[in-house]
């Protein structure tokens, strides 16, 4: 049967459900959002006093940051209720999800009124992360067993992207085909099949992982603030590496699933890495849980002065302290090495107590996924895919096994007195020397029953860019062109924080060439954390200070040349970011044919920060959108306004949605995609797409209209405006003018057509004027030493 999923109803309110029940509706669903009635309430009690605690849950969670909500309209589509008036709601609703506390008696009270008013068929699963899933459904009805698994998704759900799919024996196939199909396409997650097993398997590695640093970092006698620096962007893991995690996560969740798996699992052969150490009962007892009741491993506070300050706890006394920055040589060496996979070799290569420390760190992870295979997944691929999307992993841990060598790694952990299942040894025997290779542009995985490999699923509809390096078109020290198939190609580059210099506006430009002469297109992404920080700031800076200005002037036409042979091409162009896509990034974007956005994708123009305007087209693109967005029934002002304003507050789009609410992304012309991982395929199915549809190359525009002083003289009130209430300082009021008069078109006397080379040339005028603004290079600066711009 086609099954179609409209409405959802999420039972439970809590952390959990609550940020649920936004992604849901973030997606475009319906969703009922139920929770119990408040205890000791009058008969007469209001509808609203009886929804008191779902009501109370879901705005904390609205409030929260990040924010759970792709848009703040998506709000409109959660109702809420409570479980005595309105369980009997959920007879119209296609899933029902139940996210209540974790006990087995209240999850099967819930259940009981739930089959009272669930329709046959309906979709039943728990979010539960740790009771048995052929536990809850015991007793029930056969269609709700055969309707019912486990969809365990991981906080915050639109973040985190894993969504583990657990199957009860009773379960009907053709509903978990359904639900992995669902989950990746619909909710843009990664879908992992695991089995019944205490923690399943994200939290059964997560937790070991965890566990096994603080018995490591005991005996070589290093500090939280030393872990902390050792297990986080260092080896590809998120910044709050283990101890912040423990406080976001609630250091009681950390107990009650190590000790879950310690009681569950009596053949686990590193069982004894689960024990709680005293320091940390002592925690627990002290309610000391992190975020969750404003202490933790780290604790917040006031400095005498007023300003926030962290202190971090000392597990040998248990008092909280200043933090300490660490250092190591090892450190120090690898830190520079922007390649994560190089970087783990030199780390692993180190001579002092931080190498030890990530030795051993990796020793004990090896040897416990091997043993975990057959036992929660049957593929090691999934063990992967789990860690990277619950636990937001860079590599997983068999590719890290990989990278350090699996033979070699093998030998130095057995001689460090840990273990490696048999299949493992079996592997090395045969010859087969890594978990994964990659032959065709295609992703093969060590499959252990069969000991062949085999592809990983889903590599059409995921395609990685550092697959397709052995199909390199052309490349040079900082880009590469790559054929991804069905003469299609695609540029990525691979700089600090995927900057634009000019070797990327090189690669840009020869890759049009090159896709004009040979292929149907062009796909621009790339597979790092972000899609680009923008233009180099460095380079604009030297000249700057240099008072280079001619230099200055030819590299800025470079880049609004560059953006409009995007535009005007011969062949399609689609682009695909995700991540921080800022300043030059966004203007990439802007001249497109097409944008493939993942959901999670923070774009905006951002130069005001820097005292500066867009300057490489994207002044120039906000007004034509404006020109054509203008109509009779609105002063015309107003649409202007509205992106005078989105670049003079330097506004980001919070995610891919809202950058249609900011006029960035297209609606009816720009897609978002759920899944990021699914992007780059999106794109190149729709450069095939215009190009089978007979693809032309668009004619530079002439037209683009303009309003003169009229409209100026609006501006530049509302900038006094901001300037007198103290929103603006002095420079940002400077700069906020020269953008007012580009945008404007200069001062013209009337309402203009103009070319696209009119407004660039404004742009760049009032661009290479700023960069001769001390102000200005202030605010560089500072962004080139502290990430952050000075607010002068």
């Amino acid at each position: 049967m086609k099954r179609v999923i409209k409405k959802v109803a999420v039972l439970g309110s809590g952390v959990m459900g609550s940020r649920i029940a936004c992604h849901f509706a973030g997606v475009g669903l319906q969703v009922l959002l139920l929770d119990i009635v408040p205890k000791d309430l009058p008969a007469d009690a209001k509808p609203a006093q009886r929804n008191k605690i779902v009501n109370d849950a879901l705005q904390a969670a609205v409030k929260s940051n990040p924010s759970p909500l792709y848009t703040k309209d998506a709000l409109k589509r959660i109702s809420t209720g409570n479980f005595d008036d309105n369980m009997k709601d959920i007879a119209t609703y296609d899933w029902v999800i139940e996210v209540v506390v974790e006990r087995l008696d209240i999850k099967q009270q819930v259940y009981e009124k739930v089959e009272q008013f669930r329709k046959p068929g309906t979709l039943i699963t728990s979010n539960t992360s740790g009771i048995p899933i052929n536990l809850l459904s015991k007793g029930r009805s056969d269609d709700f067993r055969k309707h019912f698994c486990g969809t365990h998704f991981f906080n915050p759900p639109r973040y985190l992207r894993l969504l583990e799919i657990i199957p009860t024996r009773e379960t009907d196939p053709e509903i978990i085909d359904f639900l992995m199909h669902y989950g990746d396409l619909h909710l843009g997650k990664t879908t992992v099949l695991a089995k019944d097993t205490p923690a399943f398997i994200a939290n059964r590695i997560g937790v070991f992982g965890i566990m096994s640093i603080f018995n490591n970092m005991e005996k070589l006698g290093l500090t939280i603030d030393e872990v902390d620096a050792l297990t986080g962007p260092l080896i590809g893991r998120p910044k709050s590496a283990t101890f912040r995690t423990a406080d976001v996560v609630g250091i009681d969740t950390l107990v009650n699933v190590a000790k879950g798996v310690a009681q569950n699992c009596p053949d686990d052969e590193a069982r004894a890495v689960f024990a709680i150490p005293a320091w940390l009962e002592t925690m627990v007892n002290n309610k000391w849980l992190g975020d969750k009741t404003g202490q933790g491993f780290f604790q917040k506070r006031k400095s005498a002065g007023g300003e926030k300050e962290i202190d971090v706890l000392d597990l040998k006394t248990l008092e909280y302290g200043p933090r300490q920055k660490p250092k190591f040589a090892s450190v120090e060496a690898a830190k520079p090495v922007e390649d994560l996979k190089q970087r783990l070799k030199m780390l692993a290569a180190g001579q002092d107590k931080a190498a030890e420390f990530l030795r051993h760190f990796h020793y004990a992870l090896f040897s416990y996924i091997s043993h975990r295979i057959p036992e929660i997944s049957d593929e090691l691929y999934r063990i992967d895919d789990a860690m990277m999307a619950g636990f937001g992993w860079e590599i997983g841990a068999f590719e890290s096994w990989d990278t350090l060598g699996v033979a070699r790694s093998t030998e130095a952990l057995k001689a460090a007195g840990y273990t490696v299942a048999p299949w493992v040894e079996e592997m090395l025997q045969k010859g087969n020397t890594s978990f994964y290779k990659i032959e065709h542009g295609k992703r093969l995985y060590y499959d252990v029953a069969s000991q062949t490999y085999k592809p990983v699923p889903g590599g059409d509809a995921f395609i990685i860019l550092n697959h397709h390096k052995e199909k390199t078109v052309w490349k040079n020290s900082n880009a590469s062109l790559v054929d991804i198939g069905d003469d299609v190609v695609a540029l990525q580059w691979n700089t600090k924080m995927n900057s634009i210099g000019s070797e990327v506006l090189e690669a840009l430009n020869k890759s049009i060439g090159i896709a004009e002469e040979k292929f149907k297109g062009l796909v621009i992404a790339n597979d790092g954390p972000n899609f680009s920080a923008g233009a180099n700031v460095g380079m604009i800076f030297m000249f700057a200070v240099e008072q280079e200005y001619d230099e200055l002037d030819m590299a800025i036409r470079l880049f609004q040349n560059s953006m409009m042979r995007v535009r005007y091409s011969a062949v399609p162009i689609v682009v695909a970011p995700h991540g921080l896509t800022l300043g030059g990034g966004c203007e990439m974007n802007l001249h497109a044919d097409k944008v493939y956005a993942a959901a999670e994708t923070y774009i905006g123009l951002v130069e005001l920060g820097v005292g500066l305007i867009p300057g490489g087209g994207g002044t120039k693109e906000f007004v034509l959108r404006a020109g054509d967005e203008m109509h009779e029934d609105e002063p015309e002002t107003i649409t202007l306004k509205n992106r005078f304003f989105n670049i003079a507050t330097a506004k980001v789009a919070t995610s891919g949605f809202e950058a249609y609410e900011l006029g960035i992304l297209r609606k009816g012309h720009d897609e978002v995609v759920l899944n990021q991982g699914r992007r780059i395929a999106e794109a190149k199915n729709a450069v095939i797409e215009m190009y089978n549809q007979g693809y032309t190359m668009p004619v530079q525009r002439k037209d683009v209209k303009v309003l003169g002083r009229s409209a100026l003289g609006a501006l530049y009130a509302g900038i006094h405006a901001m300037w007198r209430g103290n929103y603006a300082t002095d420079h940002d009021a400077l700069v906020a003018r020269k953008l007012a008069y580009v945008m404007c078109g200069g001062d013209l006397s009337e309402q203009s057509l103009v070319s696209e080379q009119y407004l660039l040339d404004l742009e760049r005028e009032a661009f290479l004027s700023l960069c001769g603004e001390r102000k200005t290079l202030e605010r560089i600066q500072g962004v080139l030493k502290t990430g952050k711009p000075v607010r002068n």
